[in-house]
C-alpha cells in the first residue's frame, strides 16, 4: 500500500475531558491517555460522550470489571481484551452508535418486521 494511505498510530495525551478526540468516534488507530484517581472520575469520562459504540477495562480485579462495566454506557464491553466477539451474541451501541442490535435474537427482531393479514372467508 503507497505510504500516502497509511495513517499511523496517533495518541493524545492530557487533553481536556470534552476534547473532541475523547467525545467523538474516531474511527482509526487513535487513542487518547487520560489519567484518573477514583473509579467515579473515570466512568464519568467514559459516559461523558453522545455515543458508546464500545469500551474497554483493563483489571486484574474482576469484581471491579465487572461494577464499572455496568456502569458504563456502552454496547459492548471487553474487560481485558478487544475485537473477541461471539457472533451468536447481540452487538450494537449505546446513544448515538448506531441503532438496533446486530446478531443473536435482537437482531431477528431488528430485521424482521411483523405483518397481519386478515382475511374473511
Amino acid at each position: 500500500m503507497p505510504e500516502r494511505l497509511v495513517h499511523r498510530p496517533n495518541h493524545h495525551r492530557g487533553t481536556a475531558l470534552h476534547c473532541r478526540t475523547n467525545t467523538e468516534e474516531i474511527f482509526g488507530p487513535v487513542v487518547t491517555l487520560t489519567p484518573f484517581d477514583t473509579e467515579e472520575e473515570v466512568i464519568q469520562y467514559a459516559n461523558c460522550t453522545d455515543y458508546g459504540l464500545a469500551a474497554t477495562i483493563w483489571t486484574q480485579n474482576l469484581q471491579r470489571a465487572h461494577r464499572v462495566a455496568h456502569q458504563v454506557h456502552s454496547g459492548i464491553i471487553w474487560v481485558n481484551t478487544w475485537l473477541l466477539r461471539d457472533l451468536r451474541t447481540p452487538f450494537g451501541g449505546m446513544k448515538n452508535s448506531g441503532v438496533g442490535r446486530e446478531g443473536g435474537f435482537e437482531a431477528l427482531r431488528f430485521f424482521t418486521e411483523p405483518q397481519n393479514v386478515c382475511v374473511k372467508l
